[in-house]
């Protein structure tokens, strides 16, 4: 499959918060940010943002694909209806800018890099 094609497939999986079945995109023992997190980890991750946003949405805005390299420019929007890292809910939308990288291997993603959760907090407040 086009790597393009997986990467926005794997991310229209996750706008439907369906993270239960990632392990047609992400291997077993997916590392993030150089840290082993395993499958399980890094779909518990992705459902602990959700649960802050319940409405949380990922919108490609550049892809960049080098042979299993694959890098994203996204803009990320949601609801701040629950606690998100200590944070108790604050009704605040907030609009962030992501930038994450991709490691594929065997066609799924093996290595993610990213750094979300400091953009996401300064809106916060």
């Amino acid at each position: 499959m086009e790597r393009a094609t997986f990467y926005r497939r794997y991310l229209q999986r996750c706008n439907q918060h369906r993270f239960e079945e990632l392990g047609e995109f992400v291997d077993r023992d997916v590392r993030v940010n150089g840290a082993p997190m395993g499958l399980d980890g890094y779909a518990a991750g992705l459902r602990s943002v959700v649960e802050a946003f319940p409405d949380y949405h990922w919108e490609v805005q550049h892809l960049l694909v080098d042979g299993d390299w694959l890098s994203a420019h996204l803009i990320d929007t949601g609801t701040h209806a629950g606690t998100f890292l200590d944070v108790p809910a604050t009704g605040r939308v907030v609009r962030a800018q992501e930038f994450a990288l991709y490691r594929l291997q065997d066609g799924k993603i093996a290595d993610s890099w990213g750094d979300l959760d400091s953009s996401v907090l300064a809106q916060l407040g």
